[in-house]
């Protein structure tokens, strides 16, 4: 039976003004692996960070886990929501060790002194890396690791408590391709071993969408163009449409590949 994760109706988000997210109605279940794609400053990060619970629209409804923003305390919610992103990565202090950047995953704290740890908390820490494939790196400073490393690191936190809904914002910035099909093969591995885990990843490349992915949201100018299963929706003409230039899309297995016509 599936559940409604995450759903956000007639949300805006402004700045200074300006719209930076106008959304009519998303909805993520349980079991669905969605790809929030389009160009920078369309607004994908924005709607991820709401759904991580870390920011209030300026108006619409938002809930989480059933549970309506602003008749509840979101910090309650954000343990049941893994998050990895960059911007994760630059507020956490570059001293800290991998072990303890994961340990964060308990509470979505970004300081250890908030929280006292246990034995068995270090034990699910270390398990936790071990799933990423980094538990070598437990001792090792967040600021001595590469960019791929760092971001094994910060799935093994957003992974700790097993959460119901992952989210995960541009995994591949940065990395070079082995890194890349290296990270990609283990988002795969991750979604086969639960399958009831709603998943939302943003990416501006088709070619860094995992090949487990369902469903696709297309966003441009903070807006809807286009969403629903992958392979409806991930079509020439609206990916075109999505970045304002002739774009040709192929498949093969599950991935994807655009290139100019």
């Amino acid at each position: 039976m599936t559940q409604d994760l995450f759903v956000a109706s007639s949300v805006l988000v402004t700045r200074q003004g300006r719209a930076i997210l106008d959304l009519d109605h998303f909805v993520v279940k349980s079991g669905e692996r969605w790809v929030l794609l389009g160009p920078n400053g369309s607004g994908k990060s924005t709607l991820l960070t709401i759904a991580a619970g870390r920011l209030l629209p300026s108006s619409g409804e938002v809930s989480l886990f059933g549970k309506r923003f602003g008749t509840v305390d979101l910090r309650s919610l954000r343990s049941s929501v893994g998050l990895a992103s960059s911007a994760l990565t630059r507020q956490l202090r570059t001293d800290l060790t991998a072990l303890e950047v994961v340990l964060g995953g308990l509470d979505g704290s970004l300081e250890p002194w908030w929280r006292t740890t246990t034995n068995d908390d270090r034990a699910h820490g270390l398990a936790a890396l071990e799933r990423a494939g980094v538990a070598h790196l437990s001792a090792r400073t967040l600021g001595g690791l590469s960019d791929g490393e760092r971001q094994q690191v910060l799935l093994a936190r957003a992974l700790l408590v097993d959460p119901p809904l992952l989210l995960i914002d541009e995994p591949s910035a940065g990395l070079d391709l082995g890194a890349r099909e290296r990270l990609l093969h283990r988002f795969d591995a991750l979604s086969a071993a639960n399958p009831q885990r709603g998943v939302v990843l943003v990416t501006h490349h088709v070619e860094e969408i995992p090949a487990t992915s369902t469903h696709v949201l297309l966003l441009r100018e903070g807006r809807r163009l286009a969403s629903g299963p992958i392979a409806e929706v991930l079509t020439s003409d609206n990916l075109s449409s999505c970045f304002d230039f002739a774009l040709e899309v192929l498949s093969h297995k599950g991935r994807f590949l655009a290139r100019a016509c």
